[in-house]
């Protein structure tokens, strides 16, 4: 996104077809009279220290880049744990993910812009040169539309959009013929043909070389497709167009968007998330602005701007007073029914509507921006990177953490529309975790779970060309940058495409269908771009004031969006609704309660819809979250040096590492390995940390053994052979029935796949040490004092003062690296993306049956009742209101703490009271299985 999308003018109407330049320079002027109010109330970050992080920024683009080129290239993506590429077909299968890959060397590609950003003029000539030379657009694979269109297609246009302003410059690419122009033509053809349907709405995949429905092509059989997917082609093929003068892109394009406009729901303005693609049916009729819609909303103000059409800037209003109606509950951006869009349609958030307050910002929209960013950032300071999925109390639903730049994006514009320096230190922030959580010797490589540490073997194209593009302009200055980034637009994966081309080639009409289909008051619409003395009046603390009361949302308060229906009534003394934790099918009041749900009043209805919600949520969920997180087992010693970070399943007796610190220690197997009797080997556990097979006897009694024979710990591996984390729900270790208080020191399980690194460790290095922790810890920590090769502290900028090894300790460390790959190129290779990879629930899959006594199926009155229990999140009892306490309170009464009585006694009644809600019902159920 340009900073140009802000709008037409200063705080004063310009004429509708005043020349987009000019709204390009006024809207350039709105941000910079914005950053000179701001810069008064705040000491700004130095110009040396801004150039110091900007550097780091190219620093750390060169090493992901550069091993991609090294170990990938020509492949579309690097896997940075095992140091190769990523070929489509010749490594497990991760779903849908692999749509994006097309064997056309997509991270190339996608990277060619960033390149000229990053002022690495000469470096993007070499790499337009490898894509004419090597990359083929005609092979037989199946791709996803919308990713091959935001990134590769996306991706040519914006080499050719810098190509040919470098060109002009008269110093590069004075050789170049408009051949990337070229190429993306030649794709967009090779995507037309997934248009062929009724609706005009595009087939979600399509085969580059034999298109649609041939038997070759092994697509053309869909029926449904995101929302998103649909919505967020009309930047790139109405950019074709214009170059090319080729009209058929944008009008396919217009076509997609004006059908999915038409199918809006009527009366809250929202689409769903899923819809037919040849009736136009909503398969998914839950709305939100994350995974499945996010960048229709966003091409709708974009394309106002690139194009000059007014009805997207219309449609874009109307749908974003619908999210800020509905959606938005300060700071929570929560899905809602489009067909009910006063009830909730899920209790958690997804990381991909961190862009929206960077759309916000372009909207104008600047304090709800700044609401929802300080949210968001105060969940990434918890878990150092923002988690797939996160419950509204902040709690961690989907663990993993691909890399996304969305956050980034925000980050900048909030940046560049308020000049607060916060947003530099937030940046900053972004760029150390990077460093410390995410780098490995061949690149940045995804979070498999941002509660462990533990990594993926996957490191996607976005991360190369918007992470790096992002952070970097947040530290630059005008002068940094070697063209006016002011004369472009960012497309949603952060591609340049100018803003000249609204006057290119414009033989599409521009009736506007928007008033065909709602009648529209002019006061909807907002000509002009944020007026710096309305949205900040004379205040440099404005945006300070609006993040204070969210720095201690996570930890400590109450999510208080959430509970905004009805709560000022519930301050005046009415009675809070019944919530589906308090019900009791014994208690004659909440039955009567249930009844009138849904046939009183309208409000009545609503609490009724969700009552059903919550119960169905607390049924499905409730085993899950109070189970306890997972652990993890960090190598640490030589020449792992803390980067191979291994999830690990607790237990329910010892040492709780969330509680107390970690505990660190050599590793020792015990004899007999089982560990069911008393040690016949003390002297070798003695002080280390002893490694126990499962199975033959109950966990307890081996930690009991272990502990008499002196270890300061155990690791239980799975027998199991072949089990891993990667495939089944994390083992939780139960205690034997009796008490296990005398049991002290820590307990951790390991499937067998992650138990075998460790094996396979001692058997190449025989002194092994592990750090077992509740969150893998920073290796500059770990390390600190200790010699260590200079590559590692490379990796990590903030142990540039530890001291150096010799070069001779460092070349031996250097080929000990390449073991290390050897021995962990199996660790996370798999991308889950199911929602049970969070949870701890037992696997019946990896039970063996010597083991059926001790499995971790946990009885339920072993187990709290309440999800706070969890010991990730931190209480919020005393941090709330008198309403919430209401809310939450507790019944403490033995049938309520033993959900196996009051749940066996809540199923008929809910059954025989609430039959006639079998649709919501269903649609709550489908929700609950739903993948970003």
């Amino acid at each position: 996104m340009s900073e140009a999308a802000g709008g037409r003018g200063c705080g004063s109407p310009v004429p509708q077809r005043a020349p987009w330049s000019l709204v390009a320079a006024t809207a350039a002027l709105c941000l910079v009279s914005a950053t000179s109010v701001w810069t008064a109330g705040a000491a700004p970050m130095s110009r040396e220290e801004k150039q110091k992080l900007g550097n780091q920024v190219l620093e750390m683009f060169d090493h992901a880049f550069g091993n991609y080129m090294e170990h990938a290239y020509p492949a579309d993506e690097l896997m940075p744990l095992t140091c190769r590429g990523r070929v489509r077909g010749q490594e497990p299968s991760r779903g849908d993910v692999d749509d994006a890959l097309g064997k056309f060397s997509l991270t190339l590609i996608d990277s060619l812009d960033t390149l000229v950003v990053l002022n690495k003029t000469k470096e993007f000539e070499d790499a337009v040169r490898k894509v004419l030379r090597d990359v083929n657009l005609d092979n037989d694979v199946v791709v996803s539309v919308f990713e091959t269109n935001i990134r590769v297609l996306g991706g040519l246009l914006g080499g050719h959009s810098l190509a040919i302003m470098l060109k002009e410059k008269g110093e590069y690419m004075q050789w170049y013929s408009d051949e990337l122009l070229q190429m993306a033509k030649q794709l967009g053809y090779k995507l037309l043909p997934a248009f062929n349907t009724t609706s005009g709405l595009p087939y979600p995949r399509i085969n580059l070389k034999f298109g649609i429905r041939k038997p070759e092509a092994r697509t053309g059989t869909e029926t449904d497709t995101c929302t998103a997917c649909a919505g967020t082609l009309i930047l790139e093929f109405a950019a074709l167009s214009r170059f090319t003068g080729a009209t058929i892109f944008e009008e396919y394009a217009r076509k997609a968007l004006d059908f999915l406009w038409e199918k809006r729901q009527r009366s809250s303005n929202l689409v769903g998330v899923t819809i037919n693609i040849h009736t136009g049916d909503w398969v998914r009729k839950d709305s939100g602005v994350g995974a499945g819609i996010d960048s229709y909303y966003e091409y709708l103000l974009k394309a106002y701007v690139l194009l000059g059409d007014d009805s997207f800037l219309e449609r874009f209003n109307t749908h974003y007073n619908a999210i800020m109606r509905y959606i938005s509950q300060p700071p929570l951006l929560l899905d809602v029914h489009i067909h009910k869009p006063m009830l909730n349609a899920r209790t958690w958030m997804d990381a991909l509507l961190a862009f929206f307050p960077g759309l916000q910002v372009l909207k104008g929209d600047i304090r709800p921006a700044i609401e929802t960013h300080e949210m968001l950032y105060q969940v990434i300071k918890k878990h150092n990177f923002l988690p797939e999925a996160f419950t509204t109390d902040f709690r961690v639903h989907w663990a993993q953490h691909p890399l996304r730049p969305e956050f980034a994006e925000s980050t900048y514009f909030l940046y560049k529309a308020t000049g607060d320096p916060y947003y530099l230190e937030v940046g900053k922030t972004l760029i150390e975790n990077l460093n410390k959580y995410a780098r490995v010797p061949c690149g940045f490589a995804a979070m498999k779970d941002v509660r462990t540490g533990s990594h993926e073997d996957r490191m996607d194209s976005f991360f190369l060309a918007e992470m790096f593009k992002y952070l970097y302009l947040l530290f630059a200055d005008k002068e940094d940058i070697i063209f006016d980034i002011e004369d472009y637009i960012f497309t949603t994966e952060a591609h340049l495409l100018p803003l000249w081309l609204s006057t290119t080639n414009q033989s599409i009409s521009k009736k506007n269908t928007t008033s065909e289909y709602t009648e529209l008051d002019d006061s909807n619409f907002d000509w002009t771009c944020p007026n710096t003395q309305i949205l900040f009046p004379h205040d440099p603390l404005y945006a300070q004031r609006i993040r204070e009361p969210l720095k201690n949302v996570v930890d400590k308060s109450c999510p208080r969006g959430i509970v905004r229906v009805r709560e000022e009534s519930f301050r005046s003394g009415a009675k809070p609704p019944l919530r589906a934790r308090d019900f009791m099918a014994t208690n004659p009041e909440h039955l009567e309660i249930l009844k009138k749900m849904g046939a009183a009043s309208s409000i009545d209805a609503e609490d009724g819809l969700r009552f059903m919600q919550e119960m169905i949520e607390l049924s499905s969920q409730q085993q899950k979250e109070q189970q306890l997180p997972p652990r993890a087992v960090q190598i640490v010693s030589h020449p792992f040096f803390g980067r191979v970070v291994l999830t690990a399943g607790p237990a329910q007796f010892g040492l709780d590492l969330s509680k107390h610190k970690e505990t660190r220690g050599f590793v020792a197997s015990s004899k007999p390995y089982n560990g069911c009797s008393e040690l016949t080997n003390p002297e070798a556990v003695m002080g280390k940390i002893a490694l126990i097979q499962r199975g033959q006897c109950m966990f307890a009694e081996k930690a009991r053994n272990i502990q008499n024979a002196g270890a300061i710990g155990g690791i239980v591996i799975d027998d199991n052979e072949g089990s891993s984390s990667d495939t089944a729900p994390l083992f939780q270790m139960a205690g034997d029935g009796k008490d296990t208080d005398d049991i002290k020191i820590p307990m951790l399980f390991l499937f067998s796949k992650e138990g075998s690194i460790i094996l396979d460790a001692i058997r190449e290095y025989e002194e092994v040490e592990v750090l077992l922790s509740d969150k893998a810890k920073d290796r500059a920590a770990i390390l600190k004092g200790k010699m260590i090769p200079s590559y590692i502290i490379n990796s990590n900028p903030e142990m540039e003062n530890e001291e150096q090894p010799s070069s001779e300790n460092d070349s031996q460390n250097q080929s000990a690296e390449q073991q290390v790959v050897s021995i962990s190129q199996t660790v996370d290779l798999v991308d889950q993306e199911s929602p049970d990879e969070s949870s701890l629930n037992s696997s019946p899959e990896s039970s063996s049956p010597a083991d059926s006594e001790d499995a971790s199926n946990i009885s339920p009155s072993e187990q709290t009742s309440s999800p706070t229990a969890n010991h990730e999140t931190p209480s919020l009892d005393g941090e709330c209101t008198d309403l919430d306490n209401q809310i939450q309170e507790q019944s403490e009464t033995e049938e309520d703490s033993n959900p196996n009585v009051s749940w066996g006694k809540k199923v008929q009644p809910i059954d025989s009271i609430l039959a006639d809600w079998n649709e919501d019902i269903e649609a709550f159920e489908m929700m609950e299985k739903d993948e970003l």
